[in-house]
């Protein structure tokens, strides 16, 4: 009798499936592996908390990009105009601080209501008048640019008020400079939001079937707007702590994290919680990324293998992603 007692016990626990375990945290491992291999052939300038606290100081934008893009995927929709919401919101504090004397505050206040304003831009193309997410937020792309270059006369502006630069790169916390955190502080409000919250598991189901999250009662064109504005205040955010890294504007900046951001929010959807875009995941990819350039960098790799490495990433993020997706959606049905 306590044979067959041990036995039902043994068969209702649960199994651990090692497969799914190994596959939520690969990335972290093939991180490690590479931190390690990048520490034995460069363990004097590479393995130093120097160069990861520089690392993960230049990278905050990036993180807060990636945070950017996987709200509205969601949600069912893209954002691509990112980079030049990031390159739109530096550049008016630099235009507006350095050339027009306002307070700095004042300015990171107007570069963040620039990103409310983008994102009911965008609500307004892509919802109301039911325009592919992709073609509206690529056709932003341009006349963001277009204005940027305007108003900047295509040309670099320096000398932003030093007060901003200290508040994001000049006061540490353990060695790494304020930047790393207010990413990290919006990655962890972003996690609770998503797993722990009615908001998130709406936000899920709008993106994984609108017609039946409207049947279940579900404000969808609500959510949507909501992710989109979401999306553009963060991108917003990201130029305002890009402008205190660099203490300048420059208006061809976007372009640079745009591709990096990208392969980091569909790599990150392949760890932590596979088939789900998830922001630890995609914290984790960013500086996954980072790693791997930075390494490739001081190895004295030429220039264009960093747009082959952040392309190749990106290709390879998003097939893996829509795999693994694919995989999900079955199970749950």
């Amino acid at each position: 009798m306590t044979d067959i007692k041990n036995t039902a016990d043994k068969s209702a626990q649960p199994e651990i499936n090692y497969l799914r375990l190994f596959e939520r945290f690969a990335l972290i491992l093939v991180w490690l592996l590479l931190i390690a291999g990048f520490s034995i052939v460069m363990p004097d300038s590479f393995f130093s908390w120097g160069n990861f606290s520089i690392m993960f100081a230049s990278y905050a934008p990036a993180v807060l990009l990636a945070l950017a893009i996987i709200v509205p995927l969601t949600a069912g929709d893209y954002d691509l105009a990112v980079g030049a919401t990031l390159t739109m919101s530096s550049c008016l504090i630099g235009v507006l601080n350095v050339w027009y004397g306002v307070p700095i505050v004042l300015c990171i206040a107007i570069a963040l209501g620039t990103g409310v304003v983008i994102g009911l831009f965008h609500s307004l193309f892509i919802i109301y008048f039911r325009i592919p997410s992709l073609v509206v937020t690529l056709g932003t792309t341009s006349l963001m640019t277009g204005i940027v270059q305007w108003i900047t006369n295509s040309s670099t502006i320096g000398g932003i008020d030093n007060a901003l630069i200290m508040a994001v790169v000049g006061g540490r916390f353990l060695g790494v400079p304020y930047a790393f955190y207010y990413a990290l502080a919006a990655v962890v409000v972003m996690w609770y939001v998503f797993d722990f919250t009615a908001l998130g598991r709406r936000l899920l189901f709008v993106g994984r079937g609108r017609e039946v999250a409207r049947l279940n009662g579900i404000a969808v064109d609500r959510m949507r707007m909501g992710a989109l504005i979401t999306s553009a205040v963060l991108a917003s955010m990201a130029g305002v702590i890009y402008a205190g890294v660099l203490g300048s504007a420059d208006p061809y900046s976007g372009l640079n994290f745009l591709l990096p951001a990208f392969a980091a929010a569909f790599l990150g959807s392949t760890t932590i919680l596979p088939g789900r875009f998830n922001p630890l995941g995609a914290i984790v990819a960013v500086y996954f990324l980072a790693t791997g350039i930075a390494g490739l960098t001081m190895l004295g790799i030429p220039l264009w293998v960093t747009n082959v490495f952040n392309g190749g990433a990106l290709i390879l993020a998003v097939t893996i992603s829509q795999l693994t997706r694919g995989r999900e959606t079955s199970d749950i049905g």
